[in-house]
């Protein structure tokens, strides 16, 4: 925020390539920073993030995949590609799914935004770590060992019975159990 200037869409929106900005997490340095700030741009400039994810595919994971390949569409840098996580090579995509589950599912409990309507909350996934994979298989509804895309639908299809209309809200039951519970 404080790169931004505490107003991040104007910043995107007025973003201008080639300045450096002194930022590393982990990974993510500012390379990477900068390239998002011009895709971030890139998306807005052509109807915004909901729109990337817009599509008649009602697969979620075609849909991350379509926003994967436009967001990474601008000559990103090889060392880039590897923050923006690809279902389609068996990634759980745990961030996009994350944020979709934020922008999608009502924000009745003061939790997600529920501001797109273009998704539904029966299309979300859980966002699978180690951490709530491994809670899944402690409770016997989870036999995959790995924490893949193949899990995701695994623990999805599991959850779709519990609650057609809103299976990702099981995300918090899981996670409370590992985060506050130590199950």
């Amino acid at each position: 925020m404080r790169i931004m200037g505490n107003s991040p869409y104007d910043f995107i929106m007025n973003y201008n390539p080639g300045k450096e900005y002194d930022f590393v997490h982990r990974t993510f340095n500012s390379k990477d920073l900068a390239y998002f700030f011009g895709a971030l741009k890139h998306c807005y400039q052509n109807g915004g993030l909901e729109k990337q994810f817009l599509s008649s595919d009602k697969n979620l994971k075609n849909r991350i995949i379509a926003f994967r390949t436009i967001f990474l569409s601008l000559n990103s840098e090889a060392r880039t590609i590897k923050h923006v996580s690809n279902p389609e090579a068996g990634s759980a995509a745990k961030r996009l799914v994350m944020f979709l589950r934020w922008m999608v599912r009502s924000n009745a409990k003061g939790v997600d935004f529920g501001l797109w309507n273009s998704v539904s909350p029966s299309e979300l996934y859980i966002p699978l770590d180690v951490h709530t994979g491994n809670i899944a298989r402690k409770l016997g509804i989870l036999q995959r060992k790995q924490n893949d895309w193949k899990t995701n639908e695994e623990l999805r299809n599991v959850f779709l019975k519990l609650d057609p209309l809103d299976p990702a809200r099981f995300d918090f039951a899981l996670f409370g159990l590992g985060a506050f519970e130590k199950f």
